[in-house]
């Protein structure tokens, strides 16, 4: 007689958590669409934060995470190398940020994954009971491994959900300014040309979008007008569509192969054979926009770039922040401290803020004091434009006082009222401002009859310089406009980088930032019509709107500043 065989308690609770675990499993198939972070979907992006691994499947999906999460990008193996021991001990005791990210396109000896492969590593990370993001490119269910991937899921247990992306099919022509159907064309066939095809069956007028035909399109053209379509049939291949590396080549089926050489079309790219591409000449809008692929220096601190860097993409640009000015506290906190107590105290009749930094200045130190917006009640508050009174909102108060004119230290001194002795109760002025601030405020204020504690509230020093691929590249010319918002960026850009090459683009703030340009050898090409960012980067876009038009309407090519010879462009300012 034998026993029968029990699994020890210890075995069974070990099983139980593991299955337990898989029941808690949860993956999101998550299409990141055709390459513009822009075009994920709002419920991608909130599972991109929620996450605690992401599975990539092309290389640009870490630095597009990483991009809409806001986190830094990883240390060099060479840099990390080079920390000394008590450095490497502490970095272990430190949480990763954000999400863990697993390659889940390509195997270790670099080669693409198969879609089993793909499939087993989504499966081995899903059964950690974590919640996974497998990111696919355009979308999970059209032309990708997301079936395979979602029926190994379901194989093993695994709860899962399908997040559509927007396909490079429709999303491509559409940045290329090519409706896929009209009125006067209503079908379309998708064509995947890796596969043998028989062209014969795409021989009637209805359009075609070809996925992978770059390398084949000489033969597919002549295939096609055998079978009966003509060699003046309109073809529109687009590369890297829906970014700003996007090109797109007009041709017919006739002379598509040799002008694609010329070109040197090469993957990813979307073909659209049909009567519908010759509507790219009325629509294109993309690739018209006014800074479309300019690469152009941001020389600020991070925080201050977000919307300067926002503006430039929605023309086109492409930004790159680089850091010339670091905000740090004043070497001496007593006199803020003061300050602050006098605030809360009722010595002041007004504060003034010159600017974002100065009011977050003045709010980290009540909360350094345990202090509120209601605090200021009973204090006039001015504030010196848009910008600043945005912040102060941002902290539940309103401006009582802002330029009606120019949104400047001079605008707002100019409706400034005179010191009364009758209306005033006090006659005190807190102004909390920059270690390097002009003192026209403070002068302007004291004619008024109003005395003025003029508070150091932070310092502008400036910053480390810029990487040495960044500094080469300033310097030669490898940037087509740089936009400067105030004098001291000039100044640092020039100290820890160098001054712009002639052919870069300069664009300035105001007459103040011009002349510190000037004064730096630097020519000004466009000066902002009033100090505000967002009209700064309208003068540029404008700017570019004209160069582009002068171009076109010589019948030359459009270039962009960084691709023009400088001999040339200085014989242009010549004349």
């Amino acid at each position: 007689m034998t026993r029968a065989k029990t699994a020890s308690p210890s075995a069974a609770s070990a099983a139980t958590r593991v299955a337990d675990r898989i029941a808690r499993s949860w993956v999101s198939f998550v299409g990141s669409g055709p390459g513009d972070p822009d075009l994920l979907t709002v419920r991608a992006v909130d599972l991109l934060r929620q996450a605690d691994v992401v599975i990539t499947e092309v290389p640009e999906h870490a630095a597009m995470v990483r991009h809409l999460l806001g986190l830094p990008e990883p240390v060099p193996a060479t840099e990390a190398d080079e920390a000394d021991g008590a450095d490497a001990e502490a970095a272990t005791d430190v949480e990763p940020v954000g999400p863990e990210l697993v390659d889940g396109g390509f195997g270790e000896d670099g080669q693409p994954l198969t879609h089993a492969a793909r499939a087993k590593v989504v499966v081995k990370q899903a059964k950690r009971g974590l919640r996974i993001v497998r990111l696919l490119a355009d979308d999970p269910f059209l032309y990708a491994s997301g079936p395979e991937e979602a029926q190994a899921c379901a194989k093993a247990g695994l709860g899962f959900e399908i997040v559509p992306g927007v396909s490079s099919v429709a999303a491509v022509p559409a940045y290329a300014g090519i409706p896929l159907t009209n009125k006067d064309h209503r079908e379309v066939s998708v064509v995947t040309c890796g596969d043998k095809v028989d062209w014969r069956e795409y021989a009637d007028k209805r359009t075609l979008v070809l996925l992978s035909a770059v390398g084949q399109i000489g033969e597919i053209a002549e295939a096609l007008v055998a079978a009966g379509r003509s060699a003046q049939t309109p073809v529109a291949m687009t590369r890297v569509g829906t970014t700003t590396e996007q090109q797109t080549l007009i041709s017919t089926l006739e002379t598509v192969a040799v002008d694609a050489r010329s070109a040197r079309m090469a993957p990813p790219a979307v073909t659209v054979i049909g009567d519908v591409a010759d509507l790219r000449e009325k629509l294109s809008w993309f690739e018209t926009k006014p800074l479309f692929g300019w690469r152009v220096l941001v020389p600020r601190t991070k925080d201050q770039a977000a919307s300067l860097s926002v503006g430039l993409r929605g023309y086109g640009g492409v930004p790159e922040e680089v850091p010339t000015i670091s905000v740090e506290p004043p070497r001496n906190p007593l006199q803020m401290d003061k300050a602050v107590r006098g605030l809360v105290e009722g010595r002041y009749e007004w504060i003034a803020f010159t600017s974002v930094n100065a009011v977050k200045a003045v709010r980290e130190k009540f909360e350094e004091y345990g202090l509120d917006a209601r605090a200021f009640s009973g204090l006039k508050i001015a504030a010196v434009g848009d910008k600043t009174a945005a912040a102060i909102a941002a902290w539940g108060l309103r401006a009582d006082l802002m330029p009606s004119g120019e949104q400047s230290a001079a605008g707002l001194l100019a409706d400034w009222p005179e010191y009364d002795e009758v209306l005033d109760p006090i006659n005190r002025v807190f102004l909390p401002r920059a270690d390097i601030a002009t003192e026209t405020l403070v002068a302007g204020l004291i004619d008024l009859g109003w005395e003025c504690d003029d508070v150091t509230a932070y310092r502008t020093v400036r910053a480390t310089p810029p990487p040495a691929p960044v500094r080469d590249a300033i310097k030669s010319g490898k940037f087509d406009a740089v936009v400067f918002t105030s004098s001291s960026t000039v100044r640092n850009l020039v100290g820890i980088a160098g001054k712009p090459h002639p052919s870069t683009v300069i664009a300035v703030i105001g007459p103040a930032t011009a002349k510190t340009a000037e004064e730096h050898g630097l020519r000004v090409d466009v000066l902002s019509p009033k100090p505000d960012v967002d009209a700064l980067v309208s003068a540029l876009a404008d700017f570019g709107a004209s160069r582009r038009q002068s171009m076109v309407e010589a019948g030359e090519p459009v270039t962009k500043p960084s691709e023009r010879k400088p001999s040339a462009r200085r014989k242009a300012r010549a004349k």
